[in-house]
């Protein structure tokens, strides 16, 4: 028997959960706090599924941090390594957040909403009390909630033309990362040109429950023929393309130099944020470590924790990640590796929690 989640007000459902559940919901995860949709028909169908049609996701969980007032800015610059002194209306910026170590506690999207208002868009930590502990630490003029925002995900290779049909032509001329508001049923939803896959989409910050609630059933309304069914971020999916996970690929014992987010850190002289010296100075070292990805010829492997790598006697790293990918024909996989044992695209003999396999290190995302 498979154990089950107790559903609890400490586990929040969402304004969709009655819907995905109706339609056959098979999993749920927890994620800040919330239920998360896991599977629908099977993580591999759910991959083929979203890699050729569309699909609407539950994402309710990508809970907005709200920083607004007069500090707000010089906060938002604060807690992240990202140089946003030059921010710009409608853009969204990846903006990985660290503490006073330089080590990752969240990777975010950021986006000025308005003048002196950030919404801070998480992954899963508590990042409204780390920033209200700044900010009361600090004594600064800032208001630091959690507005009743509930993300819509619409994703895959046919999403352009069900947006198209229900928020109208204008909405294919969104560039990627950029956001703007867009009406339906007299009401405006803040949508950006993002979401959590290689397959395109978009992501509807759904700020009216009710609305909302009419919008997830116009989609998959407008959607019939182009396939359009409920779906979830996929692990599959996400792997192959490279896309990390915070919690699992990363987390708060490593910094972004580590994980290959080398772009997303700045060392402008002009700016300040948290762990600033620390991230200087292992720029200037180098890092032991990093990010890489693992080609293994195996046919299923689980990863609920990180796994120990083993090269004979030496422990080399961590796998971070992993899944079966039928399209690559072996399982593929994300781990933190030292740096002097990285040898890429070479064949490797490996022990992996006790069992030894073949094995070849690459860059990400993965490529054939």
């Amino acid at each position: 028997m498979n154990p089950i989640i107790a559903k609890s007000a400490r586990v929040r459902s969402t304004p969709f959960t009655q819907r995905i559940e109706e339609y056959g919901v098979q999993a749920y995860t927890v994620y800040n706090h919330m239920l998360l949709p896991a599977s629908f028909h099977g993580v591999v169908d759910d991959c083929n599924h979203l890699k050729n049609h569309v699909q609407i996701w539950d994402v309710s969980v990508e809970r907005q941090v709200q920083i607004e007032g007069p500090d707000a800015d010089y906060l938002t610059q604060l807690i992240t390594c990202r140089d946003l002194s030059q921010a710009k209306d409608h853009i969204c910026y990846y903006a990985p957040i660290v503490d006073d170590q330089g080590k990752i506690l969240n990777d975010p999207l950021v986006m000025k909403v308005k003048p002196n208002t950030w919404w801070v868009s998480i992954a899963d930590t508590d990042v409204l009390l780390y920033a209200k502990g700044i900010a009361i630490g600090k004594n600064l003029d800032v208001n630091i909630t959690e507005p009743n925002v509930n993300p819509l995900a619409v994703q895959g290779p046919k999403s352009f033309e069900l947006m198209k049909r229900v928020f109208g032509e204008e909405i294919l001329n969104l560039k990627f990362f950029n956001f703007k508001r867009y009406a339906f049923n007299n009401h405006e939803f803040l949508i950006a040109r993002s979401g959590w896959s290689k397959q395109g989409g978009f992501e509807i910050y759904v700020d009216h429950d009710e609305i909302g609630v009419q919008l997830y059933d116009q989609l998959l309304s407008e959607g019939k023929d182009l396939g359009a069914r409920p779906g979830c971020p996929n692990l599959i999916e996400r792997i192959e393309s490279g896309l990390l996970s915070y919690g699992n690929d990363m987390d708060m014992n490593d910094t972004p130099l580590e994980c290959g987010l080398d772009a997303f850190v700045s060392f402008n002289p002009d700016i300040d944020y948290l762990g600033k010296e620390v991230l200087e100075k292992q720029q200037q070292q180098g890092v032991s470590r990093s990010l890489v990805g693992m080609m293994m010829d195996l046919k299923e492997i689980s990863v609920t924790q990180h796994l120990p790598i083993m090269n004979g006697q030496n422990k080399i790293g961590t796998l971070r990640s992993a899944c079966y990918s039928p399209d690559f024909g072996k399982c593929l996989g994300i781990a933190m590796v030292d740096k002097t044992h990285q040898t890429l695209d070479q064949d490797l003999k490996l022990q992996i929690n006790g069992i030894e396999i073949s094995a070849k290190m690459t860059n990400l995302p993965f490529t054939k």
